[in-house]
């Protein structure tokens, strides 16, 4: 029996981990189910939804070159529905002069307005904004420690 995706099939539970369980599938094929497959809750511990042994109906949701299968318990029950992107509808969704007008400026310290600096500029304002913290950090550390030659016992 090949096994294809979107097929449901029944399956045996062969092992348990602490990321999902083992099923055993019709041919001898062995699959996957990954914890946030087991169920449409949040699963903490696996072994509170299933044991070793236990028969499983699965949907397979996806097939690797290097013959892994994955599968999904929660997929192939009959009351599970596909979730619904969300989107605004086309209506609804702001254009770019609507989200123009409602960005704020940036918060935090405000400036005057700068023409645009070019490389050597950003990278001359940055190595004396640098020193000038390295200096500070300096001064600090070195009047924490005692600094300039003093004598430590």
């Amino acid at each position: 029996m090949s096994i294809e995706v979107g097929s449901k099939l029944q399956g045996k539970v062969t092992g348990i981990t602490n990321f999902g369980a083992f099923v055993e599938l019709p041919g001898g094929a062995t699959g996957l189910v990954h914890i946030s497959e087991v169920a449409d809750n949040y699963v903490k511990d696996i072994n509170d939804h299933l044991k070793v042994g236990d028969p499983v109906q699965v949907k397979v949701i996806n097939v690797e070159k290097d013959g892994k299968i994955g599968l999904s318990i929660k997929k192939a029950s009959d009351t599970y529905r596909e979730p619904q992107p969300r989107s605004a509808a086309p209506s609804q969704r702001p254009n770019n002069s609507q989200q123009r007008s409602n960005q704020r400026p940036p918060r935090g310290r405000r400036e005057e307005f700068k023409p645009k600096e070019n490389f050597e500029q950003k990278m001359a304002r940055f190595l004396k904004d640098s020193e000038d913290r390295l200096s500070t950090l300096k001064r600090s550390t070195e009047s924490k420690r005692g600094g300039r030659g003093a004598s430590r016992k």
